[in-house]
């Protein structure tokens, strides 16, 4: 139906050649002597009826004094033809893009709030290109499929999801988020020391540590960001640079905070032990994964939750949940991110000792 609708449109708009050859109609003079007396070839004048030709000031001039018609005239007419033009084309390539919206996570985005509530696809199709910043479904396959510094991230994710489109609005996310807050240049030293005032966090684990979270990165120079899973997009977290600031992506694919404070530090050392041109997303088991970046990084966060000092006296000590407590005070962390760190080296199975663990819920 909105084709057809389109369609009339297009037909019923008249460019100002239209006015022009009325005119000419009406008082009996021919293009060609029109062409003669505004000194113009006579196919651009036959361009110019027909609506190929664009209408400038020198032929608006040029029309004042043949025809004795104001030129303000038919330059309102012009940029009226060419703005409802505009319109039709921007909504006849809105529906071309109605089968690309399709494989994006739009129930959730909307959800989200990130798209309109909305059944007309043309109007998402719009807002989709808008929270790309990309200008056609091309522009968005080239910067996040093909272009260099995010193709190596979107082509290994193929190996583990259908759906590069999914990852890609969870990204976009964290940058859009990112850039709505300038701040300070990064420093070293600064977010070394937050590390340490978030290590206490995870000790405590206050009911606001999220937002206290947010507020350690930030003063050393890092944009910490919380971005709802989506469907298809198995990625737990993400660390990338936005300019001269580095860019800590997190997800609530994990409800506990052993896993959550273990995913946020192994971010933290890919800001402190790689580069800035790196990309990492993590959750992602890819053939293409760095897995020599990923173990380092895995092994900062082990070190910053559990020291390696006290690693093997908790692999020694710890046999029932009085030692559990006791080992927990005395390294000043919370006993679910131990219960999770003896999990994970398979002391204990994993469905043991889970209410020592608290549920995150970050939004």
């Amino acid at each position: 139906m909105m084709n057809d609708v389109l369609k009339l449109r297009r037909e019923q708009l008249t460019p100002p050649g239209d006015d022009i050859q009325e005119t000419i109609d009406g008082i009996g003079m021919s293009q060609k002597e029109l062409a003669e007396r505004m000194d113009r070839p006579k196919e651009k004048i036959n361009s110019l009826i027909k609506g190929n030709e664009p209408l400038t000031m020198t032929t608006a001039i040029g029309l004042e004094r043949v025809l004795g018609i104001p030129k303000s005239f038919w330059l309102n007419r012009e940029r009226e033809y060419r703005e409802q033009l505009a319109d039709i084309e921007a909504e006849e390539f809105l529906e071309q893009c109605k089968d690309w919206l399709k494989s994006f996570p739009v129930k959730e985005m909307k959800k989200f709030g990130w798209l309109s509530d909305t059944q007309d696809k043309s109007i998402l199709c719009d807002e989709l290109l808008k929270y790309f910043g990309v200008n056609s479904p091309e522009r968005w396959n080239h910067i996040y499929v093909q272009e260099k510094e995010v193709a190596v991230a979107f082509r290994a994710s193929l190996a583990h999801t259908s759906s590069p489109q999914a990852l890609s609005v969870w990204l976009r996310k964290g940058q859009l988020e990112a850039q709505k807050e300038k701040l300070t240049e990064f420093n070293k030293s600064k977010f070394r020391a937050a590390l340490k005032e978030a290590r206490n966090l995870a000790f405590q684990q206050p009911s606001d540590f999220a937002q206290q979270l947010i507020k350690l990165c930030r003063e050393s120079g890092v944009h910490l960001v919380y971005t709802p899973k989506l469907p298809k997009a198995a990625i737990s977290g993400a660390t990338k640079w936005e300019g001269d600031n580095p860019l800590i992506q997190l997800s609530d694919r994990y409800k506990t905070n052993d896993r959550f404070w273990f995913t946020f530090f192994h971010e933290a050392g890919h800001i402190l032990l790689h580069g800035k041109k790196e990309i990492f997303l993590d959750g992602l088991d890819t053939d293409n994964t760095d897995l020599e970046k990923e173990a380092e990084a895995d092994q900062f966060a082990a070190d910053q939750l559990i020291p390696r000092a006290n690693y093997s006296r908790m692999m020694e000590e710890v046999q029932s949940t009085e030692d559990l407590e006791r080992f927990a005070n005395e390294i000043e962390m919370h006993p679910g991110i131990i219960i999770g760190r003896l999990q994970h080296e398979k002391v204990i199975h994993f469905s043991q000792f889970n209410e020592y663990k608290e549920n995150i819920e970050l939004f």
